[in-house]
């Protein structure tokens, strides 16, 4: 299904590349040209004795001369020649594709090199192989090889993953959450800088990031969904609030001021907490799954045993709020079993023993604490709301005392409001910025994610004709300089 593919990395096959020994330089030539094909011998590890690599390093001893960006000649470059007139770029292609040919497999007059391709760029690949005498092979995996990710899609689900990439690379199996992620985010800073008038303003600078302007801000474009993402919550839980600038009145309480009712607000946090864990073990259990099948999946703590956990517990909370006997023994029953699915989880991996069993008990500890920790984390989103609630009342009975007195304290309170609410929504913006990526990465990540994957890097150098050169070396000569 489309929609579900699109929720998981791009997926890769395992490729072996073979060409006649003639034809090994031409087929390495287009796969850089290509950029498809992510080699096994990364370069860094590749052997470097090379003719191009020997003179290049003879020409450049330090690495910061080297040629930032190399260029792959398309026909069998005069390394001499490449290397008298100063041609360092296609010296430094031309030493890549020697370390690459000097990893290739060799034999009955073939060589054959293995990598990994999407498995969409097959066909195109082969296509372009097919004139120059070489092929594609498709491979089996091998046994506990970890495919690189490539996450692709829309251009708006592009810019929604570098709050998953900072975290860490995707594993190649795992589910990639990045619209999930971003909803939480935003949600969360939403409700830690609840303020309409706050909310219009991190909008309108959304609209400015999106447009490209000021020029400076332009390397931080990308990030326009966030923050466009982010205004909209705020502006949303001020009209919920009733705040607009502070308690000015200008919006009425739609639902209930922070300061008044701080108990109900706490209860909410810990509500949207449990149901952002929830989806996190929810995630984290189908991550298990395809890393490792139903074994991984039953005994992680973020897996089956860890979800089973949190629900225990959630229903025993609930028969004990609603006086219900019932539920107290159901969520105990399942909170007991879930333990005692995480403790064989632990003891497999401990091997078993008297020290295995210590292990095994200070691990069920820390994951009962660690639950209730994590659960009881989530109270910040309305203690900072809280906070800037506060902020925005001081500001405002700070100007109100002012403008009451009247004469000339009415533009000083135009003053202290100004500059008021501009430090209070610089400071608190920062801090539920800040807060709200820390629920994220340590309370939802560390459940749905518990290994790193690695970047697919296909091999990619731009492939320079000797026409194309021969028309860059006829702009720069002496008789047109002359001219």
């Amino acid at each position: 299904m489309p929609w579900l593919d699109a929720a998981f990395p791009v997926r890769m096959t395992r490729i072996a590349l073979v060409a006649p020994d003639e034809s090994l330089r031409d087929m390495l030539v287009s796969v850089a040209e290509a950029a498809a094909v992510e080699l096994d011998q990364p370069i860094g590890d590749a052997d470097t004795g090379g003719e191009a690599a020997r003179r290049l390093h003879a020409a450049a001893p330090s690495s910061h001369q080297l040629p930032a960006a190399p260029i792959l000649s398309a026909e069998p470059p005069d390394l001499e020649e490449l290397d008298r007139t100063g041609q360092y770029d296609l010296l430094a292609g031309e030493a890549q594709l020697e370390a690459y040919a000097g990893t290739a497999v060799r034999g009955h007059a073939a060589a054959a090199l293995a990598g990994w391709i999407p498995a969409d760029r097959i066909g195109d690949l082969a296509a372009r192989l097919a004139g120059t005498g070489c092929s594609v092979v498709p491979l089996r995996r091998p046994r506990g090889a970890q495919a690189p990710t490539l996450v692709a899609g829309s251009q708006a689900r592009r810019a929604l993953t570098p709050l998953v990439t900072t975290y860490g690379t995707i594993p190649y199996a795992d589910f990639d959450p990045s619209w999930l992620a971003w909803a939480s985010y935003v949600l969360m800073f939403g409700m830690m800088f609840g303020d309409a008038g706050d909310g219009l303003l991190v909008i309108a600078a959304a609209v400015a990031l999106r447009a490209g302007w000021p020029s400076w801000a332009r390397r931080y474009r990308t990030a326009w969904p966030f923050v466009g993402g982010a205004g909209v919550a705020a502006t949303l839980f001020g009209l919920a609030y009733g705040e607009f600038f502070g308690p000015t009145g200008v919006v009425p309480v739609l639902w209930l001021a922070p300061l008044s009712k701080p108990i109900p607000l706490l209860l909410v946090a810990v509500g949207i907490g449990a149901v952002l864990l929830a989806g996190a073990y929810a995630l984290g259990t189908i991550n298990r799954w395809r890393e490792g099948g139903w074994p991984l999946a039953l005994y992680a703590p973020s897996g089956v045993a860890g979800s089973a956990l949190f629900a225990g517990i959630g229903v025993v909370a609930a028969g004990w709020f609603f006086h219900l006997g019932a539920l107290l023994i159901v969520g105990g029953a399942l909170a007991a079993a879930a333990l005692a699915l995480a403790a064989a989880g632990f003891l497999v991996e401990a091997g078993g023993g008297g020290f295995g069993a210590m292990q095994v008990s200070m691990e069920i500890f820390d994951l009962v604490v660690r639950l209730g920790s994590n659960v009881a984390s989530f109270t910040r989103l309305a203690a900072f709301g809280l906070a800037h609630a506060a902020l925005g009342l001081l500001v405002w009975q700070g100007t109100t005392a002012l403008w009451h007195r009247g004469g000339a304290l009415i533009a000083l309170a135009i003053l202290v409001f100004a500059v008021g609410s501009s430090v209070a929504f610089a400071l608190e913006a920062l801090v539920a910025a800040v807060q709200a990526l820390r629920l994220e990465y340590y309370e939802l990540f560390s459940r749905v994610f518990v290994a790193q994957g690695r970047p697919f890097r296909p091999w990619r150098l731009r492939v320079q004709t000797s026409a194309e050169r021969l028309v860059i070396d006829g702009d720069h000569s002496p008789g047109q300089e002359a001219a």
